[in-house]
């Protein structure tokens, strides 16, 4: 188990394959505020604490089969 403390502002967070789901904003409570750079919609998006599998280096990565937000997505991988 991690204690989230150890999880700072622009971490990068990746699925459990390792792409690219978005970068730490801030740990609010029991979730992880994504920034609105990595959502099509231009909107915050959160992850909960409890789909954390690991922190590896500088990297949050997510338990197998996490379900992502509606909406998130990096405008810069996605097809327009």
């Amino acid at each position: 188990m991690f204690e989230k403390i150890r999880i700072k502002e622009h971490m990068e967070v990746t699925d459990a394959t390792g792409e690219h789901v978005g970068t730490v904003d801030e740990v609010k409570d029991d979730r992880i505020k994504l920034t609105k750079s990595d959502a099509m919609d231009d909107q915050h998006h959160f992850i909960a604490l409890d789909a954390v599998e690991k922190l590896d280096d500088n990297r949050v990565v997510l338990k197998d089969g996490t379900p992502l937000p509606v909406g998130l997505g990096n405008k810069a991988t996605m097809p327009a």
